[in-house]
């Protein structure tokens, strides 16, 4: 029984529950609703939440605990050389639960009997043939133990989801039964009711942090494992970026980092003005009818993907700077750039400074337009000594959420602006981003335990750090200094 399966009977059990807990409190009640504590929809709703979050808690500790109980069941069948080395112990039990699909999918195909074990499998003439015949493709390297454990995970696998059914099932039917035991008039299934979903609320609040608590641990773990094995002053304080996975690389940060900054400059050098603008005349210019069709078509800039901002850079921008900028001013002869990347990345951020910068715009009183009106002032002038400075604190803020926004992009900076890392001053230059460093570190057939592939979790943490403070510093900004309305 799959899980959206089994999900779906849970959520039937739920329902059933709702309807026989709101039959029930009305029928306790002999035909008065006001002997009842609560409303008979509370009632009908305790034995639905009854049912279904417990059963659902089951499930998922269920998901996480099934994993690494098949795996250590299936463990004896490797070599004691495998197990030892914990990469190919990883690889291994990845190849077990392949061939286990693979196996899983002849045998529902016929093409395999229910009940081969694997030393059979392994012995029988033809099997790559068999499983080839149904779209299961078998590796000439697969050992013996491999197939018999993946035989014994197949096995362990089923059995697994057979009893995770009845587990399921079961719970979901006895908080049913127990929350019917509860139905009573002087039951409080309002006050049940409402400290569930407040539960249910503090469960979902406390995920994302949780999830950022998680996220700072995965790439703080493996930043202390690289700290270990390369020096920390040389990382962060090197001028030379040259990572070789045979040995004696050079991982300086500053030469990333300078790329980094170098083109997030430039993208807010064309966003700020151009979101900022664009959010003034929406807001104090634009007639409605006009606001109406320009936001829209402005905001559908931000649901673009990446990719098609890199083409974009990669086959229009960066040829026009070349061969119009670049090449006549001495200053290049490449299309992928600073430049390239830098404006590109800045008109993808211009619908992101502009809504917001409108929101704040619209959030100042319409009483000081009004006032700055009867004191004599042009709509500009209104615009320039009072609704701006209202609005600043709101706007810093906005830029900041932006420029971290632009300090991790990825697609674009891969596409528009090479891969070169360096210290240079010409904006022509072929530069490269932390972002591009990390994908590319921890892309390809590479040692995941040596400083070549660890780097990237270093640059992680500290690409993490850069954009936390700088949306720490947004949010300082704008409660430091925002103006309270009426």
């Amino acid at each position: 029984m799959t899980v959206l399966f089994l999900s779906v009977v849970v959520l039937v059990i739920a329902f059933a529950g709702f309807v026989l807990g709101r039959g029930r409190a009305i029928s306790t009640a002999a035909g008065d609703i006001r002997r009842l504590h609560s409303l008979p929809t509370y009632y009908g709703w305790h034995a639905a939440l009854m049912a279904l979050l417990p059963a659902f808690a089951v499930l998922l500790i269920w998901l996480i605990v099934q994993p690494v109980v098949l795996e250590r069941q299936v463990t004896s069948f490797l070599p004691e050389a495998v197990l030892a080395d914990d990469t190919a112990r990883t690889l291994a039990l990845a190849e077990v639960r392949r061939v286990a699909t693979g196996l899983n999918a002849a045998v529902l195909a016929g093409a395999l009997p229910e009940d081969a074990t694997g030393r059979v499998l392994a012995e029988a003439e033809g099997l790559r043939a068999q499983l080839g015949a149904v779209g299961v493709a078998l590796g000439a390297d697969v050992s013996p133990e491999t197939l018999e454990a993946a035989q014994a995970y197949r096995m362990a696998f089923a059995t697994a989801i057979l009893w995770r059914a009845i587990a399921v099932v079961a719970v979901a039917m006895a908080g049913l039964a127990y929350a019917l035991s509860l139905t009573r008039p002087d039951f409080r299934a309002r006050n049940r009711v409402e400290a569930a979903v407040l539960g249910v609320l503090i469960l979902a609040s406390s995920i994302a942090v949780l999830t950022t608590v998680g996220i700072i641990w995965s790439m703080l773990s493996e930043s202390l494992n690289f700290f270990r094995q390369y020096p920390a002053s040389e990382f962060f304080f090197g001028l030379t970026w040259n990572p070789q996975f045979r040995g004696g690389s050079d991982l300086g940060f500053l030469p990333l980092l300078w790329g980094t900054l170098y083109i997030s400059l430039v993208a807010m050098i064309v966003a700020v003005p151009l979101g900022l603008f664009t959010a003034i005349y929406l807001a104090e210019y634009a007639s409605p009818r006009a606001r109406a069709w320009i936001k829209p078509l402005i905001e559908v800039i931000a649901g673009i993907p990446t990719v098609v901002f890199g083409l974009f850079a990669l086959v229009t921008v960066g040829p026009m700077l070349r061969d119009y900028f670049a090449q006549p001013m001495g200053l290049g002869s490449s299309g992928s750039s600073v430049m390239t990347a830098g404006i590109v990345i800045g008109i993808l951020n211009i619908p992101f400074i502009s809504s917001l910068a409108d929101d704040i715009i619209n959030a100042v009183p319409q009483a000081m337009r009004d006032g700055s009106y009867g004191l004599g002032a042009t709509k500009s002038e209104t615009v320039r000594n009072v609704i701006l400075p209202a609005a600043l604190p709101g706007i810093v803020g906005a830029v900041l959420l932006a420029a971290s926004r632009a300090i991790g992009e990825t697609m674009i900076v891969t596409m528009g602006a090479g891969a070169a890392a360096k210290l240079s001053l010409n904006p022509f230059d072929a530069m490269t981003t932390m972002t591009v460093k990390i994908v590319g570190q921890l892309t390809g057939d590479t040692d995941f335990a040596s400083p070549e592939t660890l780097v990237a979790f270093a640059l992680g943490i500290t690409l993490f750090v850069i954009t936390l403070g700088l949306n720490i510093l947004a949010l300082v900004i704008v409660r430091k200094y925002r103006e309270q309305y009426e």
